[in-house]
């Protein structure tokens, strides 16, 4: 099949117009002007989206897929009284309100141009959701236990699923991980434990990360809600000792209990981190996922971007928990996060361009995907996009770079492929669930919420 478009955005080289993508078993095979490639290919089927921009498929660096049912519920809140309200909300939810939470969050994730999404879950109805859709993802199964006399078993727990996991996915299209939980729910020795069995069975690691100035003063200064109160991931909040201040930052903390010994680590947020921090991730060579929308609706903070840049990290943007954001859209998630950064860091300008290599090739090299996905390049898979240029607001269209940051919302999205199967196009579905009978799963969990 030959895809064609106005405009054609590879990424990794330069957007070019009246371009066209051949597909083939799922690959990306030739790329290149519709011309040419139409003399070379006489008889390929076209699909012409006109006014349009081809390109790769969004990176979400990090999400909740099984919150999506949630969005709207807790509003208005910072994030500690957020995170409370998520978790005793979650209590009402049983296996199945959590895979159609997730299938709703997966079906939103495909109609805003997201082909490949990096998730932590508890229940694995994420692992179920992407698997059923035709997503690419890589599902870190979280565990955590603040009592250390439980931490072996939340272990062998874990191990257990993600064994079983492996077993249920195509590992062409889904990688399973692990990810200890937050700092205020997780005894320490958890994170040498999560990294040996990474190494020894070649694991992804995530885990959030110097979030939010509660956490920072939970491990540094004892002293926050968490001290008193911390989660517990089987009977929400309880009551603990108070915490013992450490006297150091959330960074060095995991660093100083084995978190960064294993050999694919992603952390998520890193804003409350110094220079030191900034110096020790890119010395394990750890990932970083911001979460600009997140974290501003969440009063979380800003992540320090330009000094990641600066460092070289691997780098790549989450839309994280649609519980928190209201919708899963990566478009908004770039727009918001580089006005952000223009906003507080002035005489230091993010790019259009830089946002979007975030959005697609920086995520991919985060989750050292990028042999497979990121760009538009031959041999890559075929998780493409087409994203509508052809409204008021965007014409005339002299920068399609710009355009497609600037102006476009999840709803220009006109098609969503993965490994060459279109699986959205322009509110038609082609996936392996009733999308109709999905939806009103949602509508009969939301009302279970409100009570």
């Amino acid at each position: 099949m030959l895809l064609c478009a106005q405009y054609v955005l590879p990424i990794t080289s330069e957007p070019f117009q009246h371009g066209a993508v051949l597909i083939r078993d799922g690959v990306i095979r030739d790329i290149g002007s519709v011309d040419m490639l139409k003399l070379r290919y006489p008889d390929e089927e076209i699909k012409d989206f006109g006014l349009a921009a081809l390109m790769p498929g969004f990176v979400d660096l990090h999400t909740h897929l099984e919150n999506s049912v949630m969005r709207g519920v807790v509003h208005d809140v910072p994030y500690t009284t957020w995170i409370m309200s998520v978790v005793e909300k979650s209590a009402k939810m049983d296996v199945s309100d959590w895979y159609d939470s997730a299938i709703l969050g997966g079906l939103e994730a495909l109609s805003s141009g997201i082909t490949c999404v990096a998730d932590i879950t508890g229940t694995g109805a994420a692992c179920t959701a992407t698997q059923k859709l035709g997503m690419r993802s890589v599902i870190y199964r979280e565990v955590g236990a603040m009592d250390k006399r439980r931490v072996d078993y939340a272990m062998r727990v874990a191990e257990n699923d993600i064994m079983h996991w492996r077993e249920e996915v195509d590992e062409s299209r889904i990688t399973i991980g692990i990810a200890p939980a937050a700092m205020y729910a997780c005894h320490p020795s958890v994170y040498g434990k999560v990294s040996e069995f990474a190494r020894r069975e070649e694991l992804p690691v995530a885990m959030h990360l110097a979030g939010n100035r509660e956490e920072y003063n939970f491990i540094k200064y004892g002293s926050s809600p968490f001290s008193v109160h911390t989660m517990d991931q089987k009977r929400g909040y309880v009551e603990i000792p108070p915490w013992l201040p450490t006297g150091t930052t959330p960074v060095r903390y995991a660093l100083n209990w084995g978190a960064f010994e294993s050999d694919n680590v992603l952390a998520i947020h890193c804003v409350h981190v110094d220079d030191t921090d900034v110096k020790k991730l890119r010395e394990y060579d750890v990932a970083v996922a911001v979460c600009p929308r997140c974290n501003a609706q969440l009063g979380m903070g800003v992540a320090p971007l330009d000094e990641f840049m600066r460092s070289d990290l691997r780098l790549g943007l989450g839309t994280d928990s649609p519980a928190a954001t209201d919708s899963t859209d990566m478009l908004m998630e770039m727009r918001i996060g580089m006005l952000v950064q223009r906003a507080v860091n002035v005489g230091q300008f993010l790019d259009s361009a830089t946002m979007l290599e975030m959005a697609t090739i920086g995520g991919a090299r985060a989750l050292k995907l990028d042999d497979k996905i990121g760009s538009l390049d031959v041999g890559k898979r075929a998780d493409i996009i087409a994203v509508d240029l052809s409204s008021s607001h965007q014409t005339p269209t002299t920068d399609p770079v710009s355009a497609v940051v600037n102006t476009c919302s999840g709803a220009d999205i006109l098609m969503t492929m993965v490994d060459g199967v279109a699986l959205y196009e322009k509110n038609k579905w082609n996936v392996g669930v009733e999308v109709a009978k999905s939806i009103a799963r949602v509508i009969e969990i939301r009302g279970k919420l409100r009570v």
